[in-house]
């Protein structure tokens, strides 16, 4: 049992479900916290491993703890609040896999982690009312990152319907407007720095849809990061025979086949410049996802 619990996580790597592979990093990482929190209260002594892993507004300390800015937006303090932000990214997860790609949704949630880390970090060291605790506050939570996959979906399609209990059937411009005003509005009344973080996420959410729908994704940097980290860990394909061998293109087969390219990619282009790119096919969006992977 245990080995078939281990090869449908390898599966999962695998496959390159990056939804899935982020709910069971989230997950993960609050198991071994809250494992790593047990074993020091039974030895009797005060550990918060949380504290170790979540960004801090403290310049200081957050220079001896850098990877902070990363690992926070995988923390979580308790389980209902992983429990509801999961079943957020789920949802909105899976309407973002309807228009974007797997590697978009990763790029995105781990650049609106970064900008929730920002403005955070920001807000506490430059608005006054924080003085006092910015020395000592720290974020953490996936939040900031599902915000911007909320965002990015809402911006792309802002009159796609969603259903919501007692509330019927209501545009995703109008949730995400509500979620943002929430947020605002809570600034005071306690865990401000969280909100910040929020909409640090939220913005980053909208620059990358307002990026994309103008043919520049900004997740593509990350997108070939991570495809040079995994290639890493691939074994390298053994040399085929010479009686085997492919015929290599010729300079004119191979300009060709881009013009053609080209072609098609300027046709995908023109039709988001008319009807948007909503108005693109599955095959469509996977093309021009896989052009600006080459460029």
């Amino acid at each position: 049992m245990k080995q078939g619990i281990i090869d449908e996580i390898k599966g999962i790597f695998r496959q390159g479900n990056n939804l899935s592979i982020l709910i069971f990093l989230n997950i993960s990482v609050f198991v071994v916290v809250l494992s790593i929190n047990l074993g020091f209260f039974f030895a009797g002594k005060t550990f918060e491993a949380s504290e170790w892993l979540g960004v801090s507004s403290n310049f200081s300390l957050l220079a001896h703890r850098p990877w902070t800015v990363v690992s926070y937006m995988f923390v979580h303090s308790d389980f209902i609040h992983i429990l509801f932000n999961l079943l957020v990214l789920y949802w909105f997860g899976r309407i973002f896999l309807e228009y974007l790609s797997q590697r978009q949704l990763l790029g995105v949630y781990i650049l609106g982690g970064l900008a929730g880390a920002l403005v955070f970090i920001a807000a506490y060291n430059i608005i006054p009312v924080f003085a006092t605790v910015k020395n000592v506050a720290f974020a953490i939570g996936a939040s900031a990152s599902i915000m911007a996959v909320v965002f990015a979906i809402a911006v792309l399609v802002p009159n796609m319907p969603v259903r919501l209990a007692f509330l019927g059937q209501i545009k995703l411009k109008y949730l995400a407007l509500a979620i943002v005003l929430i947020d605002l509005l809570s600034i005071p009344f306690g865990n401000a720095g969280g909100h910040f973080a929020h909409l640090g996420g939220a913005l980053m959410g909208m620059v990358f849809s307002i990026c994309y729908s103008k043919g520049t994704d900004i997740t593509i940097f990350l997108s070939r990061f991570f495809t040079w980290i995994g290639n890493l860990f691939k074994p390298q394909p053994k040399m085929a025979s010479q009686g085997g061998s492919r015929r290599a293109e010729t300079d004119a087969e191979f300009n060709r086949r881009k013009a053609k390219e080209q072609k098609e990619i300027d046709k995908i282009l023109d039709k988001v410049k008319e009807s948007g790119y909503s108005s693109l096919t599955k095959e469509e969006k996977e093309k021009l996802f896989s052009n600006s992977n080459k460029n």
